[in-house]
């Protein structure tokens, strides 16, 4: 097992999936603490890259297109500190950092996993009920309805109604956009197959209005994913959002899992690597870059291989 403790969080692997647990308290993204622990498997993985600079570096996983609602919800809008999949990295765990690299590396190449993009989502999602926005208001999602809460910010054509609640079943489609710059962002939920364009979103009692005037507004986006999970289908739409397809995708049974071959005895080559990594964390234990549990787990993980 690998695993790396920060005060950005810890990342936890297994051989078969990365656990994320955020840290806590100021300078964690609303987002992220929002979310909360999330378990990636290794299919859903296309890779993982450690980048050094002159404050220690940051860890980054790089998941499969289309395998987490969160990003498919996002479409490469979030901001590096809201992205859930990267970690903050000290100065001196920039070798953990690294071992965990070379661990995940390792496992993908050994299961052979593709990089290519899936054709349905390996991440669950966020756990309902969930909330978030800001701006003119808050939505909110328990799995079955969605409801839009207005405040004293928002125009009279929403407040006049009072809260919007309607059943997910009727969702087709589901955008959220960030403020960037001048240009406000919103949250918006399709309703129905009118090709009409919809309202701005500071008048459509179906929209968010978000300002970008905090980072909690960047919470919206896990209602977006949350709901996005529970449509039939989704496909990019040409305008950016995601829209459930009209039919259901047929369900498609697992296959069964392959009989779990015996481990190969290592080559020469191997073996020399092997120990040269068993001396290379002798030396980062030595020089405290390791702590002795961290050292005690990556000494294991390595005899194993012997």
């Amino acid at each position: 097992m690998a695993e790396i403790i920060q005060r950005d969080g810890t990342w936890t692997f297994d051989g078969e999936s990365v656990r994320i647990t955020p840290g806590r308290g100021k300078g964690i993204h609303p987002l992220r603490e929002g979310l909360g622990e999330c378990v990636v498997p290794l299919p859903a993985l296309a890779g993982i890259s450690f980048e050094p600079d002159r404050r220690g570096g940051r860890l980054r996983l790089r998941l499969r297109d289309g395998a987490c609602p969160v990003l498919r919800a996002a479409d490469g809008r979030l901001k590096d500190g809201a992205d859930p999949y990267q970690l903050t990295v000290e100065k001196d765990r920039t070798g953990v950092a690294e071992y965990f690299v070379d661990e995940v590396r390792n496992a993908l190449l050994v299961e052979q996993v593709p990089t290519g993009a899936v054709d349905e989502f390996l991440l669950p999602g966020p756990a309902v009920p969930v909330a978030g926005g800001g701006g003119d208001g808050t939505a909110s999602f328990d799995g079955e309805t969605v409801r839009l809460t207005w405040n004293w910010k928002a125009k009279a054509a929403k407040t006049s109604g009072g809260p919007v609640l309607f059943p997910v079943s009727e969702v087709t489609g589901v955008q959220w956009v960030p403020a960037i710059g001048l240009e406000n962002g919103h949250l918006r939920f399709v309703r129905g197959e009118g090709p009409a364009p919809a309202p701005a979103a500071e008048y459509d009692r179906y929209s968010l209005d978000l300002w970008g005037l905090a980072k909690k507004e960047y919470t919206a986006v896990l209602v977006a994913a949350a709901v996005l999970v529970r449509l039939p289908g989704t496909a990019a739409g040409a305008d950016g959002a995601l829209e459930g397809a009209t039919t259901a995708a047929p369900e498609i049974a697992p296959p069964a899992a392959p009989a779990e071959p015996a481990a190969p005895a290592p080559s020469g080559d191997d073996h020399d690597a092997l120990l040269r990594r068993l001396r290379e964390l002798g030396d980062l234990h030595r020089a405290g870059v390791l702590t002795d549990d961290e050292f005690t787990a990556a000494k294991q993980a390595v005899l194993k291989r012997l």
